[in-house]
C-alpha cells in the first residue's frame, strides 16, 4: 500500500519560486536594507528623469535659437519648420511632436534673456536709475536677444506678439514700478511718462547695439551704455 493509502502524511510540494517584478523590491530584505536599496534606485531614476529632462531643454534651445536666426536674416516669411531643422540640427519628426506647424512655433517662440530683471531692492536715486538701467542691459545683452526684440517691435504679426507679452510687457512694468517709488518719494518729478521713458530706455539700447557692430569703439572712452543714458536721463526725471 502507498503511503497515502497508509494514512502518512505526505510532505507538500515545493512552491515555484517567483521572481520579483522588474524594478520592485524584494520583500524578504531587512528593512534597512530595503531602504537603502530603494533609496538608490529611486536615485538612478532620478539621475535618469534629469537626463533625459536636460536634453529637451538644449532641444528647446536649438529650436528657438534657429528660429529666431531666420526670423532675423530672412523674415517671418521663410520660417518654416523644415528651415527650422536644417538650421537646428534637430529632427523635423522632433519639431512637429512639440508644435503643430510653424504659425504654431512663432506663437511659442521664446526670446533669450537673461532673466527678467528685478528693482525692488533698488532705491529711487542717481545710482539707483544707473544700476537699473544695467540690469536692463544685462538681461537683453544677447545680441540674438536684442535683435529678436527688435524684429517684434518693427513687425505687425499677431504670432510674434507673445514676445512682448513674455519679456518686453513685465520689464515694462517693473520699469514703471521703479519710476513710480521715486516720484512718491520726490526723488523724481511728478508727471513723468514712465512708459514712454521705458521706449527710449529700449529704443536706444537697440540702437547702440546696431551701432557698435559698424564701430566697435564707439563710446569705449565715455562710459557704458548705463552711464551714458543715466547721464541723459538724470536731468529730465530728477525733482530738483
Amino acid at each position: 500500500m502507498t503511503g497515502a493509502s497508509m494514512g502518512t502524511p505526505m510532505t507538500d510540494a515545493p512552491k515555484p519560486v517567483r521572481g520579483n517584478a522588474p524594478g520592485t523590491i524584494p520583500g524578504n530584505l531587512p528593512g534597512t536594507v530595503k531602504v537603502a536599496v530603494q533609496d538608490a534606485v529611486e536615485g538612478v531614476v532620478s539621475k535618469a528623469r534629469g537626463r533625459r529632462e536636460q536634453l529637451r531643454e538644449q532641444t528647446d534651445r536649438k529650436i528657438m535659437r534657429a528660429t529666431l536666426e531666420i526670423l532675423i536674416s530672412d523674415g517671418i516669411g521663410a520660417v518654416t519648420i523644415e528651415e527650422v531643422a536644417r538650421r537646428s540640427g534637430v529632427a523635423k519628426t522632433t519639431i512637429y511632436r512639440r508644435y503643430r506647424n510653424a504659425d504654431d512655433l512663432l506663437q511659442r517662440i521664446q526670446v533669450e534673456v537673461a532673466g527678467l530683471p528685478d528693482f525692488d531692492d533698488l532705491q529711487p536715486s542717481r545710482d539707483g536709475l544707473r544700476e537699473m538701467l544695467q540690469r536692463i542691459q544685462g538681461c537683453f545683452d544677447s545680441e540674438l536677444g536684442l535683435k529678436a526684440v527688435g524684429v517684434v517691435l518693427t513687425s505687425d504679426n499677431d504670432s510674434l506678439k507673445a514676445i512682448t507679452t513674455q519679456v518686453l510687457a513685465p520689464a515694462e512694468q517693473r520699469f514703471v514700478s521703479f519710476m513710480e517709488r521715486g516720484i512718491r518719494a520726490g526723488v523724481f518729478r511728478g508727471g513723468l511718462d514712465c512708459k514712454f521713458l521705458f521706449s527710449t530706455v529700449l529704443g536706444s539700447m537697440l540702437a547702440c547695439k546696431a551701432l557698435a557692430e559698424h564701430k566697435p569703439d564707439m563710446g569705449q572712452e565715455t562710459g557704458s551704455w548705463a552711464e551714458r543714458m543715466t547721464a541723459l536721463l538724470w536731468p529730465n526725471v530728477c525733482a530738483g
